[in-house]
């Protein structure tokens, strides 16, 4: 299973003005098919109700991560996982379309905002102490993936009290890394107050005030006393977030140690400067960016969506759409709901949701909160092999696409595919829509 080859440059970008496709969405998977889309020339407004789940995250993607067991090589996991899962989102994406995702990510953001190739699973401590497996990690990361005999100090800020230093250094300690062997680890707690008397800082907040190069530099000269000969640094992930770079750089160069980043708990500033990156990009590639607006409803005429209603202030508006891309996520982000009558919903275009094989509504949530996964999170909606939406097998409009979250099968937090899923989805439904623009355009060329 491949994916279909687009240029990946803007200098087609007036060839298809006629063509325009409307991406509802702005996280991972709204803004990297708002990208591909725009890169292969297409016109393209994305509707957003807000800011997007990357600014939840950890600035890290995950592929596969458990299928239940441990996954060590992603890219073969999700060849052999959707071979034997076919109701999986991965069996109709295919590994092929998600090395191509993550090919397109990392070209985008760079190298540095992201490290990794998605061959060779990366393990790094949780903000619980934990290690869990991603595929590619920002570089202030990169050193968190430790070795058997590692010795790590975990530095906690008594302002910031989302990070419990002592917890993770405790659960460093005992775990059995992925690779075998154990690290050493020991907790350390300063005073830093972000600005004067802040006793409850935000880690954004924290972030900012790093960004001055003084402030830094004041905190970086007082971790010194506390660093021993050999130790990596672990610090919560609060290294700035406009000039992220050089507070990484400051500190390793002062502390005279390697230094890495543990995400704590949402929001968080690692996928908060990825998210910025994204935005930036697209909104320099003229995607047209429309923020603070619902999608309410579309219009169908001959089996296809010709214009989506977005919500504004005294009355809705319609965008024209020659194709639409669903992105706006699952359950999470209230794309899918199920309502106090026990049925399940698509909020934005009111598509129809598709339930795992042989359940009835009534199935979808069990008592066992410590038990099986709950059926519901399989929920969204159908897909066929190039993203087109389809219920029972049939496209339920000729034009629209899904990707990301909404898509029913999987249990992404669960298995870590929820990134992989993002960008495989995004990457074809992007390349369809473009080749059947393709298609269209040159004919009229022609003629």
């Amino acid at each position: 299973m491949s994916t279909a080859t687009v240029p990946t440059t803007s200098t087609t970008a007036d060839r298809f003005n006629a063509q325009h496709v409307v991406v509802i969405g702005s996280g991972l998977a709204g803004l990297t098919a708002a990208l591909r889309l725009r890169r292969g020339g297409a016109r393209v407004t994305l509707v957003t109700k807000g800011v997007g789940g990357l600014q939840l995250g950890q600035g890290t993607v995950d592929i596969l991560g458990y299928t239940p067991d441990r996954v060590e090589k992603p890219y073969e996991a999700v060849k052999e996982f959707s071979s034997k899962h076919p109701e999986h989102p991965y069996a109709k994406i295919g590994v092929e379309a998600v090395k191509e995702g993550i090919d397109f990510l990392r070209e985008v953001a760079g190298e540095s905002y992201l490290l990794g190739d998605g061959e060779t699973t990366i393990n790094l401590p949780t903000a619980v102490g934990a290690i869990r497996p991603t595929a590619l990690v920002p570089p202030s990361m990169i050193h968190g993936n430790l070795k058997d005999g590692d010795k790590v100090v975990v530095i906690g800020l008594a302002q910031y009290k989302d990070f419990h230093a002592g917890l993770i250094a405790q659960n460093i300690a005992r775990t059995t890394l992925p690779s075998g062997g154990h690290a050493s680890a020991r907790a350390v707690v300063v005073d830093f107050e972000p600005r004067e008397g802040e006793y409850d800082a935000t880690g954004l907040a924290i972030a900012r005030s790093l960004d001055d190069a003084r402030t830094r530099r004041v905190l970086a000269e007082g971790l010194k006393g506390f660093v021993n000969p050999g130790e990596i640094v672990a610090v919560p992930a609060v290294l700035g977030i406009d000039n992220h770079s050089e507070v990484l750089a400051d500190f390793k160069r002062i502390l005279g140690a390697e230094v890495f980043e543990i995400a704590s708990l949402p929001p968080c500033v690692p996928g908060m400067r990825l998210n910025n990156k994204l935005v930036v990009t697209a909104k320099n590639e003229r995607v047209d960016y429309v923020l603070g607006s619902k999608v309410t409803g579309c219009k169908v005429a001959d089996g296809k969506v010709v214009s989506v209603t977005v919500g504004t202030a005294g009355a809705g508006k319609e965008i024209k759409a020659d194709a639409v891309v669903l992105a706006g996520g699952g359950f999470e982000s209230g794309a899918v709901k199920l309502d106090s009558h026990g049925h399940l919903h698509e909020t934005i275009l009111d598509l129809p949701v598709t339930m795992p094989e042989g359940l009835t509504e009534e199935d979808l949530v069990h008592g066992d909160y410590w038990g099986s996964p709950q059926p519901l999170f399989q929920c969204g909606v159908e897909v066929d092999e190039n993203m087109l939406v389809t219920y029972q097998g049939k496209p339920v409009h000729s034009n629209v696409y899904a990707a990301g979250g909404v898509i029913a099968g999987a249990t992404r937090w669960q298995e870590k595919s929820g990134e992989g899923i993002a960008l495989g989805s995004a990457i074809k439904a992007a390349d369809a829509i473009l080749s059947s623009v393709g298609a269209g355009a040159a004919t009229k060329e022609r003629n």
